[in-house]
């Protein structure tokens, strides 16, 4: 969370454009950071390593959004019900 936020400071401050800045364009599966130009105000290496972390470790999401704003907004739990972990 404090990485986003730092980001998001980052936007404010003008360094990145409303429109495109790791935080509207994530995330970045490895097809759309390997191919083609990159015309990002951010680095390819800021949108694969987005914090300081276990590099190999690496999650690639296989698509950037399911059903876009819709996806986003209504979540689907497939986790065990509560009583399970009792």
């Amino acid at each position: 969370m404090i990485a986003i936020r730092l980001e998001a400071d980052r936007v404010a401050a003008g360094e990145w454009p409303e429109g495109d800045n790791p935080l509207v364009n994530a995330p970045h599966t490895a097809e759309s950071v390997i191919a083609g130009e990159w015309e990002h105000a951010y680095s390819r290496e800021l949108a694969v390593y987005p914090s300081a972390g276990d590099r190999t470790a690496k999650y690639w999401p296989p698509v950037r959004r399911v059903d876009q704003a819709y996806g986003d907004r209504n979540l689907v739990c497939s986790c065990l019900p509560i009583e399970a972990f009792a």
